[in-house]
């Protein structure tokens, strides 16, 4: 009776915005209005000054995990990438983009000044809790795949989108993922990326006068579309430690990437396809 109750719960709501959505619709090339989404829907980074088509790209964007608004997190969309910001860890919980084959392209100077996020109402990381901690402000978005855009490019150094990480780690194997993201965008026109830190026994502690907490691993989950409605995607898991390895021995199914952090990972996808590309790493995908 509880299930059946939450279902018909879940339907009602799935009615109510698209009964709302169809009718916000601007009519005969009318200007579109503002579409405010209803909280029961848990409509992923919605806000009252959203449209309705802003707000269905969102839900329907297959970079994104499955999530829902809680206290400690707070979501912000930014041109380049979305992040789920932790208001407690001080480091995002997740990083997802798309990445094209024309954005790899960009010709945006590199920014290099890490600074806080503006849309970031709570407190956050500041540049001085990293400063001689020992450890890099290790990109979740890297600023290479913003170089399409200045302002992409100005965002991808909020602090929003950085986590405390290991430098030969960063400079290494994690920025070898990173050129291989790069890679796969130009043989498949488009990249689907989700990333970020992993936070269990906390081994590194916190750094700074702000607390942030120092991952104790990274993961990052990468899909290409490799024919008509078909997809494969590939995880990875990188302990936050020195190391020099190649891809493939980190490489693992995006199913064992969700059993480590507890996100739903491209969920987007219809559920046959989703278990497919998730249960299996196909190897001649990605050149590993």
């Amino acid at each position: 009776m509880k299930h059946l109750k939450n279902i018909i719960g879940l339907a009602a709501a799935i009615l109510a915005f698209w009964g709302m959505y169809t009718y916000m619709l601007p009519q005969d090339g009318a200007g579109q209005e503002e579409f405010s989404c209803p909280d029961s829907f848990a409509c992923a980074g919605c806000d009252s000054t959203m449209t309705a088509e802003e707000a269905l790209d969102i839900m329907s964007r297959l970079e994104l995990p499955q999530w829902t608004r809680t206290d400690t997190t707070e979501i912000v969309d930014h041109m380049g990438y979305m992040v789920n910001y932790n208001k407690t860890l001080l480091i995002p919980e997740w990083v997802a983009y798309r990445l094209s084959e024309f954005e790899v392209n960009g010709h945006a100077s590199r920014s290099s000044k890490f600074r806080p996020d503006p849309d970031i109402s709570c407190i956050q990381a500041c540049d001085s809790d990293y400063r001689n901690s020992g450890w890099d402000r290790g990109h979740m978005a890297p600023a290479a795949d913003m170089k399409w855009s200045t302002q992409a490019m100005y965002e991808s150094f909020y602090l929003t989108n950085v986590c405390p990480q290991n430098s030969n780690l960063n400079r290494g194997d994690w920025k070898e993922l990173e050129d291989k993201v790069r890679e796969l965008a130009l043989k498949y026109h488009d990249v689907y990326v989700v990333c970020g830190p992993v936070v269990n026994a906390c081994e590194f502690g916190k750094i700074g006068a702000n607390g942030v907490t120092v991952p104790d691993a990274f993961f990052k989950a990468i899909m290409v579309q490799t024919g008509k409605a078909e997809y494969s995607a590939v995880g990875f898991i990188m302990a936050n430690r020195a190391g020099n390895r190649p891809l493939s021995s980190y490489a693992v199914p995006v199913d064992s990437v969700e059993a480590y952090t507890g996100l739903d990972l491209f969920h987007n996808l219809p559920d046959v396809l989703e278990e497919k590309v998730e249960s299996v790493v196909d190897f001649s995908v990605w050149g590993l």
